[in-house]
């Protein structure tokens, strides 16, 4: 008979993505013209996280 698994083995909490602060969203500068004017920000999918707002496990 097999010996049974403790219920101490938990997960740890997954880390928040330091890229977009686990929001899975970054902005970015929009800029135009030739002398490159700042014109606005644009929200985009993080690419750290993927979206998920929390880093991939180090398997």
């Amino acid at each position: 008979m097999a010996p049974r698994k403790s219920a101490k083995t938990t997960t740890p909490p997954p880390v928040p993505c330091t890229a977009c602060q686990g929001t899975g969203e970054v902005s970015r500068l929009v800029q135009v013209g030739r002398k490159r004017r700042t014109v606005g920000r644009q929200t985009g999918i993080c690419l750290g996280c993927l979206g998920a707002g929390e880093l991939p496990a180090d398997d």
